[in-house]
């Protein structure tokens, strides 16, 4: 474990301290904020109730990345390799992010119902723009001088894409993807809470109604969880896929 990695343990566990501590001195009602112990207690024994929900909402943000990619590398090339595209696109782009995703998920749920569709629509919305951006600004960040080599040697469009602008855009693309994974799961509970019959979103509801507060953060606990496995499992693919960086590391 490095350094930066037990400081950042270290930091966690003074906070839950000071957490536990609190509640306990000033009796703080646990349907009110419940200490850390009971938060993981609860995380742990109602684990048979939350991992069912857990995997319907664990679905819909695969399903919505899924998407949010077959939406945004396309969309993105697309840009690139049409300027006009992309002056014609980028307010429409920009729109689409400026209106607050709690007002669109009541109209998916009344256009897709109370199903999984409208949670993978909402979480696929919040995903693909920062995809989008990045992997677009990667590619109008390639080297000058490497898009003229290439273009003295013939190579067409696509041969270039596939040699030159793709892995070099590779960095930024995954810098979007880290972004877009850990905001996922604000969307599709969101899609949740407005209208659904399972998944976490819909547990927290149910749960905050019988003020079950201690339920309502262990919830939270297992998005933490989520969010932060799909980091991981980013930056995991991010070095498998950019193995030259890591080679260079080592030469370095």
């Amino acid at each position: 474990m490095t350094r930066a990695n037990l400081l950042a343990l270290a930091i966690l566990i003074l906070l839950l301290g000071l957490w536990e501590v609190a509640c306990w001195m000033f009796t703080i009602p646990v349907f009110i904020l419940p200490p850390p112990s009971i938060i993981m207690s609860t995380a742990v024994l109602k684990a048979p109730l939350i991992l069912p929900h857990a995997m319907t909402t664990g679905l819909e943000i695969i399903c919505g990345i899924a998407l949010a990619l077959a939406v945004a590398i396309p969309l993105a090339i697309g840009m690139f390799a049409f300027p006009w595209l992309e002056k014609a696109l980028s307010p429409f782009l920009v729109t689409s992010q400026a209106i607050p995703v709690f007002a669109l998920a009541p109209l998916l749920v009344v256009w897709l119902g109370y199903g999984m569709a409208g949670k993978i629509l909402m979480a696929a919305i919040i995903i693909f723009f920062p995809i989008t951006v990045s992997l677009l600004e990667g590619f109008k960040g390639c080297d000058h001088e490497f898009r003229v080599l290439f273009r003295l040697m013939g190579a067409g469009f696509w041969q270039t894409m596939r040699l030159l602008y793709w892995p070099w855009a590779l960095p930024h693309f995954f810098a979007g993807l880290r972004v877009g994974v850990t905001v996922a799961t604000i969307g599709a509970v969101i899609g949740e809470w407005v209208g659904a019959q399972s998944g976490l979103g819909f547990l927290m509801i149910q749960a905050n109604a019988r003020l079950k507060v201690d339920l309502v953060f262990a919830v939270i606990l297992w998005l933490s969880l989520m969010g932060l496995a799909l980091w991981y499992g980013v930056g995991w693919l991010e070095k498998k896929s950019i193995f030259w960086r890591n080679n260079q590391q080592i030469l370095e």
